[in-house]
């Protein structure tokens, strides 16, 4: 080869087998490593990040394990492999029992139920087959395969999500915003639940950080069983804050965390135009075209994430802000928010399920053809 000719002339061998399997080994780390770094520059309030981050730490920490040719670490490693399951198992029942003795019995609150139980199916599905005519095994082999491959991508990106997430909400937050979204939350009659009263005092918080300079919007529409808007019942509150009322803007039409950012920008934009903003942004212009302001989209911390993604994908130019959630509610909260994240990446399920189809397919197209 002429680089080993010139290597040679350097003094220099290359044991190139020795450098492939090296390369190999630290692939699964370094390039998912270089791609999370590249796409947090580029965009911290991405999905994929968490992906990326996930893995080059996991695979970072399998090779250290080895590296270090420690037995101790590498035993407790697999403890904590085999043990974290049927911990999460434990705590998501005893978690269930808190929800709903505190919410109530519904959906959400069996929301950490429900999870315990995926769990416990994922781990039993191998030893399932046992269970099932030989006949009808090779159809039951294919649905327990694509459920096992489907749900070790579920936990991977759940993982993922809860660390990054994590991750996301300590990120230090220096600049002044010209605008504070407050995501509404559900009433208690006319007044904000415990819940929307922490987002609220999260985003008077930040705005007295900044010496109360610029302003809020309430951004919440009317549920069927409210008997005013959120937007209005944040705008109380903030009145009785203290807050003057030319800095409160109000958004009262939105159902969704996506229409509480895009309807939430058309307010804005009315604003800085009624104000002589420079903002040049025509009403003709995209939801997502935000002109020159920076915005926070201030949430509960289980929320933060996906609010920062969607401000992304509208092209806002916003930071999440977390208020603080008690902590036994916020498994529940956070395992309803993955869902919703994840409704938004399903093509990754598309993939695994097309793949492992059509594997099968043809592996059994062989067989019958006498192929293998």
């Amino acid at each position: 080869m002429i680089l080993d000719s010139i290597l040679r002339d350097f003094g220099v061998h290359l044991d190139w087998q020795y450098v492939l399997s090296y390369t190999l080994l630290l692939a699964p780390a370094v390039v998912p490593g270089v791609l999370f770094i590249y796409s947090f520059i580029k965009e911290p309030r991405q999905f994929r990040n968490a992906l990326f981050l996930f893995a080059a730490l996991t695979w970072t920490s399998v090779l250290l394990v080895f590296k270090l040719n420690s037995y101790i670490l590498g035993l407790v490693l697999v403890i904590i492999v085999v043990a974290t399951p049927f911990l999460t198992i434990g705590f998501l029942l005893i978690n269930t029992i808190i929800v709903v003795k505190n919410n109530g019995f519904s959906l959400t609150s069996m929301l950490p139920f429900l999870m315990a139980g995926f769990i416990v199916l994922l781990l039993c599905a191998p030893s399932l087959l046992n269970s099932f005519d030989p006949d009808s095994r090779h159809i039951v082999v294919f649905l327990l395969g694509l459920f096992t491959l489907e749900g070790m991508w579920f936990s991977f990106t759940f993982v993922s999500l809860l660390f990054y997430s994590w991750i996301y909400r300590i990120l230090p937050r220096r600049r002044k915003y010209d605008y504070i979204i407050i995501h509404g939350a559900g009433l208690d009659g006319t007044r904000p639940t415990p819940l929307l009263a922490g987002r609220i005092d999260k985003a008077l918080e930040l705005w007295n950080k900044q010496h109360q300079q610029g302003k809020f919007v309430a951004s919440g529409g009317q549920g069927a069983d409210e008997v005013v808007s959120e937007a209005q019942a944040m705008r109380d509150y903030l009145l009785e804050k203290g807050v003057p009322a030319d800095a409160i803007l109000m958004e009262d039409k939105s159902t969704t965390t996506w229409e509480n950012l895009k309807n939430s920008i058309a307010v804005i934009r009315a604003d800085r135009a009624t104000s002589g903003g420079t903002d040049d942004v025509t009403a003709s212009d995209s939801a997502g075209a935000c002109g020159d302001f920076t915005t926070a989209v201030v949430s509960s911390d289980f929320h933060v994430f996906r609010c920062a993604e969607y401000a992304h994908n509208l092209g806002i130019k916003a930071d999440g802000i977390g208020s603080h959630t008690k902590g036994w509610y916020w498994p529940t909260a956070f395992i309803r928010e993955f869902i919703a994240i994840t409704k938004a990446h399903l093509w990754p399920y598309l993939v695994i399920g097309g793949i492992y189809t059509l594997i099968n397919v043809l592996n059994y197209a062989f067989f019958y053809l006498g192929i293998v």
